[in-house]
């Protein structure tokens, strides 16, 4: 996995400290050559890997890199799902049937009596696969050797204490698309305690890890516990709670956190992009991430 990776929560207005940054983001970036500029200067900076909703110009950003295999030879996707919103948005607009045929893997009628089939059965695994693979049209031919969970659907599945479904998950990537499986979440010490009971020995788990405690579901105290016990390989994200720490205070936190093995953020412009890698590269150094905790 490696070890510093590049987010797109400012690529599609999302900001969860302030809806004006957000809407200004959303507007910055509303085509795909304005995304690609911010990507360009990540890649070429040595950040090989955009970990990605599905959103669908995503799925621009994905023919782009194919069609350019020799520009990014190194390019990695790694895939989060579902993007709720697409859903729902698609819903609203042209309803239940045209959005089963605009996201369905395969043909219309084959997905709906495999949907059939599911709801007659009550196979919950067999729904999953269906909309995994549905997300996953998008990224044919492009490398994804990570595919995660959302922290919407994780969560659910956590507080529901419907576990199967993240060992049924895990064994459909690896099969299927010869990846391993990763999970967002709210909560990092439950969900690790929650996979191991079901198989799943030191999952990839992305977590806000921040010096604050910003959406950290246990606390600090938990999440440190936990990323000492090595059980897991942890990927921080919105070290800097939106925005209210500042950039060096957060990266020497995270980065001096014992368990910590990557960071994925996001930036909006090439000086951020390398202002950050920089930070980041500055506290861990070159070689393998400090041991001990701060």
């Amino acid at each position: 996995m490696e070890r510093i990776l590049f987010g797109d929560n400012q690529f599609f207005g999302v900001n969860h400290m302030s809806e004006d940054k957000a809407r200004a983001q959303a507007m910055q970036f509303r085509d795909t050559p304005s995304i690609m500029r911010v990507l360009d200067c990540a890649y070429d900076h040595g950040i090989k890997v955009f970990m990605c909703t599905t959103h669908d110009r995503v799925g621009e950003i994905a023919d782009t890199v194919r069609r350019n295999s020799r520009r990014y030879p190194d390019f990695q996707f790694y895939p989060c799902m579902p993007y709720a919103h697409k859903y729902a948005d698609s819903v609203s607009e042209v309803g239940i049937i045209d959005t089963i045929r605009r996201f369905a893997p395969g043909g219309i009628m084959e997905t709906l009596i495999k949907g059939a089939i599911s709801a007659a059965t009550q196979n919950v695994y067999k729904l999953m696969e269906i909309l995994v693979d549905a997300e996953m049209k998008r990224f044919a031919g492009v490398r994804t050797p990570i595919i995660f969970l959302q922290n919407v659907v994780t969560d659910l599945l956590l507080g529901l204490k419907v576990y199967d479904v993240f060992a049924a998950f895990s064994e459909h990537i690896q099969r299927k698309y010869d990846a391993e499986a990763g999970f967002i979440t709210m909560n990092l010490p439950m969900l690790v305690n929650a996979l191991e009971q079901v198989g799943i020995e030191n999952p990839i788990v992305c977590a806000n890890i921040n010096k604050i405690g910003f959406r950290m579901c246990g606390g600090i105290d938990a999440y440190r516990k936990r990323l000492r016990s090595q059980r897991c390989r942890a990927i921080a994200m919105s070290v800097f709670a939106s925005g209210a720490i500042p950039p060096e205070e957060a990266i020497e936190w995270v980065c001096n956190l014992e368990g910590v093995e990557s960071i994925v953020f996001g930036a909006s412009s090439p000086r951020n992009v390398r202002h950050t890698k920089e930070l980041i590269e500055r506290a861990w150094g070159h070689g393998p991430a400090p041991a001990a905790a701060v």
